[in-house]
């Protein structure tokens, strides 16, 4: 955990420079002064513990892990409140562990009020989380003697077992450099197609990480009058939400590798499909002006409706949560549609949250061969995945984390309403929270934020945030007391 804070307070440094190329000197010394504190306090960790047993097994990474994202969203406060850009201890959390979680939910009423160098920060967040600081690390901590498997067996999202490298060291890397590949490459496209420098990185760094944080009050929909800004922000949010391994098979001509895989097939259908339904909905209310924030456009144009409908399904089906149109507004049907792309996520082994496609794809072919074992009780029905059998244990878990995950939904709903929230509210910001989407529904629809939340319900929702970012599992079991038992 001392290290993960020496590498926030790293990053810090570089916000701070961002300040003082914008001539932002006061805010560029409050964020220096941040990241000195957490640099402090990163060595003081270490320094307390340079003698202890380096060595990490299954149970301590778990602890490392959600400790770790703990006090990375505790010392990520800093910014924010050193500067002044966001003065309340609450909000400031609330908008470090929505960044790390890479939710994107925000509290700010204001955000193009807020110094560059404090909204690049706000970004970086985002960038960190969205691989996983921990994979991050994980390139580091070997040379201080430390193992890193069980860090990247708790952090990394999705049950997908493929590995590019036998090395966990190597894995890191080629990941973390097809992540920062794809950084660069959509800041480049987003300057060409007419954002400024600042915005597009911030933006590409939120894309990359399916966050969401835009450097604007209206969300990408600024840009609704330059599609090229949108579709380029498209393509990488799909990119963001496809297992990183299938861009490490792509880049190396393995394109057989990346069309056999079926959650891609699967992931792609499901974009597809649902862009279809929505635009269809979308040209039917012809009628009716694209609630777009500050550029409506008609429904009846059919360039405009598919690129809303396109953007808006990705966006919501990797959980990034940019905003191109207030799709609450479009129709009932349209709604139900993206309340429930909420649960749906992107590929394991992606930056986006949810339960993931492949969940999906296998509670479906245990449900179908269900019927096949009833008809046929002796018969061996190995669920299958990519052509091999995937164990029970694999099944009994994905299974349990379905179980688990609608059952903290309902408790987080029950949350939201026991604090006076109305329905849509209490549901879609559950919803929203534990699956690291960002906009939801009620007084946290696409053109509102989290700011209306009373207190309580903001550190509820970070919570939620935390459990979801991290998959349940790896928080709520240090919550069962047979885990702190003596082995």
């Amino acid at each position: 955990m001392g290290v993960l804070l020496l590498f926030n307070g790293g990053f810090m440094f570089i916000s701070a420079i961002v300040g003082y190329f914008y001539d932002e000197v006061s805010v560029a010394l409050g964020i220096i002064s941040a990241g000195l504190l957490t640099i402090f306090l990163g060595m003081v960790f270490m320094f307390f513990t340079r003698d202890h047993k380096k060595e990490i097994q299954k149970r301590e990474g778990y602890i490392v892990v959600t400790f770790g994202w703990i006090f990375m969203s505790l010392s990520g406060c800093l910014p924010y409140l050193f500067t002044g850009a966001i003065p309340s201890f609450t909000n400031a959390f609330f908008e470090t562990i929505s960044g790390y979680t890479t939710t994107g939910a925000s509290i700010l009423n204001d955000i193009e009020a807020i110094p560059d160098g404090v909204l690049f920060w706000r970004s970086t967040t985002h960038w960190i989380g969205g691989m996983g600081i921990i994979v991050l690390a994980i390139a580091i901590l070997p040379l201080l003697g430390i193992g890193g498997m069980q860090l990247f067996a708790a952090e990394a999202p999705g049950p997908n077992a493929d590995k590019l490298h036998p090395r966990i060291t190597d894995t890191a890397k080629r990941l973390w450099l097809i992540y920062f590949g794809y950084t660069v490459a959509e800041t480049i496209l987003l300057k060409i197609a007419g954002m400024s420098f600042l915005d597009a990185v911030n933006h590409a760094m939120s894309t990359l990480s399916t966050g969401g944080f835009s450097t604007k009050n209206a969300s990408v929909a600024y840009w609704n009058d330059n599609p090229a800004v949108q579709y380029i922000i498209i393509l990488f949010m799909f990119l963001a939400g496809t297992n990183f391994i299938l861009s490490y098979f792509a880049f190396k001509g393995k394109l057989r590798n990346v069309w056999k895989d079926e959650e891609f097939k699967l992931y792609s259908a499901f974009t597809v499909g649902f862009t279809v339904l929505v635009v269809f909905i979308i040209i039917l209310r012809a009628d009716v002006s694209i609630s777009s924030i500050d550029h409506p456009m008609v429904f009846g144009e059919y360039e405009s409706a598919i690129r809303h409908g396109l953007f808006q399904v990705i966006s919501v089906i990797t959980t990034t949560g940019f905003v191109s149109a207030d799709f609450t507004m479009w129709a009932p049907f349209a709604t139900i549609i993206f309340f429930g792309l909420m649960f749906l996520g992107g590929s394991a082994g992606s930056t986006s949250g949810g339960i993931k496609v492949v969940r999906h794809l296998m509670i479906i072919r245990n449900g179908v061969l269900e019927f096949k074992r009833t008809l046929h009780p002796n018969a061996i029905l190995p669920v299958r995945h990519n052509g091999k059998a995937v164990k029970k244990e694999i099944v009994f878990n994905i299974l349990a984390f379905f179980i688990l995950y609608l059952l903290a939904w309902i408790i987080g709903a029950c949350g939201l309403a026991s604090m006076g929230l109305d329905f849509p509210t209490a549901l879609g910001g559950a919803a929203s929270s534990l699956g690291n989407v960002g906009p939801a529904f009620g007084i946290l629809s696409p053109v509102n934020n989290f700011d209306a939340l009373p207190i309580l319900g903001k550190w509820w929702c970070a919570f939620l945030m935390l459990i979801g970012r991290l998959e349940l599992f790896t928080v709520l079991i240090l919550l069962t007391p047979f885990f702190w038992r003596n082995r």
